[in-house]
């Protein structure tokens, strides 16, 4: 199991419109293993919904972006220039199989464009709700790739602009200030190409 320490209900039962496992072997939790089913009796086990929708996710392949143009190979250099790459790292390394389930792809370069790490992204942005170690103010930097089929932007979807996205970014207490300033700097021309290649992952 990915998942041995399901969530409960606190101690308490589960509410009376939870349909719950209540064949031989279940906890009682309706995402634990269950035995096959429509037979009861087999002891074959099935995974739960989510053992099952992980085992989904780490199978499916990442976004390939557009072709390259001279506006987005540019708009990289920018991107990598002015600093965005400091929090969204163009790729990374999948952890080797060794580590992982057997059949999981390991040692594979995932062009995420993100370091998978919490920053503080200041006033602007905050939220103020807290999760696990993140303050209001801080948020796990949001992968890139697939951006070109987004239609919202941000953690919220606040904004459709994909400018407006950027300049979110500006705020007092934010990490990405200076990298702000400096995409704010960059020609106008040179501004359009960095666009374009963000809408072309």
């Amino acid at each position: 199991m990915m998942f041995p320490q399901k969530r409960g209900f606190g101690g308490n039962p589960p509410p009376s419109s939870c349909v719950v496992n209540s064949q031989p072997g279940g906890a009682g939790l309706p995402e634990d293993f269950t035995n096959y089913l429509p037979n009861p009796s087999s002891t074959e086990l099935v995974p739960s919904d989510d053992d099952s929708f992980a085992t989904f996710m780490r199978f499916l392949d990442q976004p390939v972006p557009a072709p390259a143009t001279a506006s987005t190979t540019n708009g990289l250099a920018k991107f990598q220039s002015v600093g965005c790459v400091l929090c969204h790292t163009q790729s990374m390394t999948t952890t080797p199989v060794s580590a992982l389930a057997p059949a999981a792809p390991g040692g594979v370069q995932a062009n995420l464009f993100s370091d998978l790490v919490l920053h503080h992204m200041g006033e602007g942005l905050a939220d103020g709700i807290s999760q696990g170690l993140a303050g209001g103010d801080e948020f796990r930097t949001a992968p890139l790739w697939g951006l070109g089929q987004r239609v919202y932007f941000l953690h919220d979807g606040r904004t459709s602009d994909l400018v407006q996205a950027i300049q979110s970014h500006k705020s007092r207490g934010s990490e990405a200030n200076r990298v702000i300033n400096k995409f704010n700097a960059l020609s106008p021309s040179d501004q359009q190409d960095l666009l374009n290649f963000l809408r072309s992952l």
